[in-house]
């Protein structure tokens, strides 16, 4: 949310600005403010949540680190798509939703790939020493 706040507030409200025609005086309520505020809070706040699913799922095995990388371009367009539906119809805070989502679904993917190659180690598997049927004998 600090991200929102910090980089993407100043810049929406000088593009707003800039975008007034001469000689009208730009005036906002309190209620459109809190709605345009708290819409892109809740974007934002759920954009930043994407690694946290993408590695969740990678360690529970939902899916795999390659099928996330096949299916990064539909992840891109998926990403600009969200940040039209979600952001004011501006390509400003459209581009500054979805290139952090896409950034932050990267990261996922990176920290998910180390976590696949963990569990793919020997060492980690239990040893099987109570095998509870009898070894094969060769007739």
């Amino acid at each position: 949310m600090a991200f929102a706040y910090f980089l993407v507030f100043p810049l929406i409200f000088k593009f707003f600005a800039a975008a007034t025609p001469a000689g009208v005086e730009m005036m906002t309520d309190i209620t459109s403010y809190l709605d345009f505020v708290m819409t892109l809070f809740f974007a934002f706040g759920v954009a930043f949540e994407i690694p946290v699913a993408v590695v969740l799922l990678v360690w529970i095995g939902v899916v795999n680190v390659a099928y996330l990388r096949k299916i990064r371009p539909y992840v891109i367009i998926g990403c600009f798509v969200v940040g039209m539906i979600l952001t004011p119809p501006d390509i400003f805070s459209q581009t500054l939703l979805a290139v952090p989502m896409w950034l932050l679904f990267e990261i996922g993917v990176l920290f998910g790939g180390l976590i696949s190659k963990r569990g793919e180690h020997p060492d980690d598997a239990p040893a099987d020493d109570h095998n509870d049927q009898p070894p094969a004998t060769q007739a």
